[in-house]
């Protein structure tokens, strides 16, 4: 019934167009509630990569307005044309035209018609209050999916497993819609600050599978960079692969700024083995003699000199082009540099004159209180060089 209903909407809005400049064009005929499925069938070909769907639907969006107003006040009276207000609020509709409906003859629960012109208005405090405690699963689907969709933009800062809740509330109230898209899009950030790195992991391949050509694909890449970015889930080791999996799914370069992220961060949270995994990853990635380049020989030569290949390590953070790097990464660069001399470095032989009781220390022999004691400097230094950079970040 999709595809009829899109086809639909779609020559109406084509012969809207056509006609646009001319007489005003007679309103879309139809129950209020068959025009909002024909709008909600239009966006869900924009789920789908439909450009012309998403160049039209604010067109759609007017003329069910102007048809709205027009309706006879008896039709308000069927239940499912008072959802479709609901519907239509949240779906893109305009405000100012839902003000001017004879509300006392719309049949739908007040709190969901207040709730939803609230939030349209940007009245965000009027609208939690109103629908916290609306269960999306009690009330009809169409509705209540676009509710819970609002339920998990409302709380997303102040409770987040609620809004995480209400978004998987709307994945499965609408399935295969806009709304399912958008839901993944919202949760797969709230996921990654939440660090639940499976689920994170699930709602990727959920949307590569069923809305990768999603006109709005850009924003959920922006989002699950910055869920990976900004938490540990890229930090532990032991699922490197997996988050290697899933950065194949974008694209070269942004793959590379990815792994560049990842290592640094790796870096200066001492998780030294996912900053070589990520470096490597990033030197494949690079082109020859570019800045991008030069920060991954960067990370992967302070991994291997802090580890197990100083010799190397050392040799490769040595032959960096610092001019390359950013003023961040050059600061720590001579941070690393300094660590990495000083836990080589052996204690001062002992003076001449040895007393019987203490004999002197082998000369050979590494200071380790001093060492740790460095180790720890160094691990200061490298957070207040994060603290001190990060408003640079670019």
């Amino acid at each position: 019934m999709t595809r009829p209903l899109l086809r639909a909407a779609l020559l109406m809005v084509l012969s809207l167009v056509a006609t646009r400049g001319a007489a005003e064009p007679a309103p879309p005929s139809g129950e209020p509630y068959e025009l909002v499925r024909a709008l909600q069938a239009v966006q869900d070909g924009i789920a789908n990569g439909d450009t012309a769907a998403h160049g039209s639907h604010i067109a759609l969006i007017r003329q069910i307005g102007e048809k709205f107003l027009a309706a006879d006040a008896s039709v308000w009276s069927n239940p499912q044309n008072g959802q479709a207000v609901v519907i239509y609020l949240l779906s893109g509709g305009a405000p100012q035209i839902v003000r001017k409906l004879p509300r006392d003859k719309i049949s739908v629960d007040s709190r969901l018609f207040d709730g939803a012109l609230a939030y349209v208005e940007g009245r965000q405090d009027e609208a939690r209050d109103l629908l916290k405690d609306v269960k999306p699963r009690t009330i009809p689907s169409g509705m209540g999916g676009q509710v819970a969709l609002v339920q998990g933009a409302l709380f997303a800062r102040s409770e987040a497993s609620l809004a995480i809740a209400r978004l998987d509330d709307a994945r499965l109230l609408l399935p295969g819609t806009l709304v399912e898209e958008a839901a993944l899009r919202r949760e797969i950030l709230l996921v990654g600050q939440a660090e639940d790195f499976d689920k994170f992991e699930f709602l990727t391949l959920a949307y590569i599978r069923h809305y990768r050509n999603s006109v709005y694909a850009g924003d959920f890449w922006q989002r699950f960079s910055t869920g990976l970015t900004q938490s540990s889930l890229a930090l532990d080791d032991r699922r490197f692969a997996r988050i290697a999996a899933l950065l194949e799914q974008v694209d070269r370069a942004s793959r590379l700024k990815l792994y560049l992220v990842i290592a640094r961060g790796a870096l200066v949270r001492g998780k030294l083995a996912v900053t070589r995994l990520a470096g490597e990853r990033a030197l494949m990635l690079s082109a020859d003699a570019t800045a991008d380049r030069e920060r991954a020989h960067f990370y992967r030569g302070a991994s291997r000199a802090l580890t197990d290949e100083y010799d190397g390590g050392f040799a490769e953070l040595k032959a960096l082009d610092k001019s390359k790097l950013s003023e961040r990464d050059a600061l720590l660069l001579n941070t690393t540099l300094q660590l990495a001399l000083d836990v080589r470095k052996p204690i001062t032989a002992p003076p001449a004159v040895a007393s019987a009781e203490k004999p002197p220390l082998t000369p050979a022999r590494i200071d380790l209180a001093s060492s740790n004691a460095m180790l720890a400097r160094a691990k200061t230094q490298l957070g207040e060089l994060e603290l001190l950079t990060k408003d640079r970040r670019p």
